[in-house]
């Protein structure tokens, strides 16, 4: 349900980005504020290493030491404070390391003092100008502890916090709820208080779409695919897994942007593709077309021809085994035509 939801979401974003063009308002996110967007995201997934490795580009693009921790700390509020303190640990771990090596990072400012009022006070106050109007509901009626806890803590003490602006946080949480399952409510209510804040709708498309592409499953989607992009309509990404060659056995996972696919082709050795997250199809020559969800195993007969990718509509991606390395031979051929493809992809 978060998967169609999400794609729905996105779909209706895409919708108007022509518009946005020829108003002259598709804004880019800065370098630093896509790294702020990677970083929330793997925050919210707990993905330790490739957390690490955002916070250091982060670092790198200009990113502060304490607008980093700044979000990390935030995100306790919405993805809990395991995953916040884990991030946490990971980038003091990481700092650490960077100054051993005589890397001097730019620590950036510290947040002013809070107002002098209660925290319930001026929290209610932040939340109305957040979202543009008071915020009432049934849940808050039902349990008024958490519509206090909302309105003084997050809204209060952490969004009262100055060394971060509120279009700035408001990335953050929609990154980290994007990546998340079950929250669906909540990233459609922040995306209405982002765009709020000064967030377009085109920048909110983009962090949609790169959390989207970067966990369409649990495996990574490694870098684009150039080497054999010209067997191929649309981009798509290539993560080699295996390295030991003594175990004769290469897999690699294999990522498709919608409407991606390879041309058509065959091994002399043949190929078993595992769905691993998104949609996709698979077809063999003269043979119907067979939809792909994760979960599916696909044996490629030695010398059929076929061909495989995403649906026009979802990102896909596959873990790609070749069968008999030693002897096994690919020919690419033809490309699948639009004509094709359609037929193939629609109905299903």
């Amino acid at each position: 349900m978060r998967k169609l939801l999400l794609s729905g979401i996105i779909f209706t974003l895409t919708c108007t980005i022509n518009q946005l063009e020829a108003n002259g308002d598709m804004k880019s996110l800065s370098e630093k504020e896509e790294k702020l967007v990677e970083i929330s995201m793997c925050t919210a997934q707990g993905k330790m290493p490739e957390l690490r490795k955002a916070l250091a580009e982060g670092l790198d693009a200009g990113l502060t030491v304490n607008e980093i921790k700044e979000v990390l700390v935030q995100l306790y509020a919405y993805c809990g404070f395991p995953r916040s303190l884990n991030a946490l640990g990971n980038f003091m771990t990481l700092l650490n390391e960077r100054e051993a090596k005589g890397i001097k990072d730019d620590a950036g400012e510290l947040p002013g003092p809070l107002p002098e009022a209660k925290s319930l006070d001026f929290g209610t106050a932040n939340q109305t100008k957040l979202c543009g109007a008071p915020v009432k509901g049934e849940i808050f009626d039902f349990a008024p502890a958490i519509d206090e806890y909302l309105k003084a803590h997050l809204f209060g003490d952490i969004f009262s916090r100055d060394n971060l602006d509120w279009r700035t946080r408001e990335l953050a949480t929609i990154a980290a709820l994007a990546a998340m399952d079950g929250v669906e409510s909540q990233l459609t209510s922040h995306i209405a208080i982002g765009k709020h804040n000064g967030v377009t709708e085109a920048q909110i498309n983009w962090i949609l779409e790169f959390v989207k592409r970067n966990s369409i499953s649990a495996f990574p989607r490694g870098k684009e695919n150039t080497a054999y992009a010209k067997y191929f309509i649309g981009r798509s990404y290539l993560a080699p897994l295996t390295r030991d060659r003594r175990l004769n056995v290469p897999v690699s996972n294999v990522t498709f942007e919608p409407g991606c696919r390879n041309n058509w082709h065959r091994h002399t050795g043949g190929q078993l593709l595992i769905a691993v997250g998104g949609i996709g199809f698979y077809q063999e020559r003269g043979k119907e077309s067979r939809k792909l969800v994760p979960g599916d195993v696909v044996e490629i007969p030695p010398d059929v021809d076929h061909w495989h990718g995403a649906s026009p509509e979802s990102w896909f991606s596959h873990l790609a085994i070749e069968c008999n390395p030693e002897t096994n031979k690919n020919t690419w051929l033809e490309p699948v035509s639009d004509a094709d493809y359609s037929k193939a992809t629609s109905g299903k």
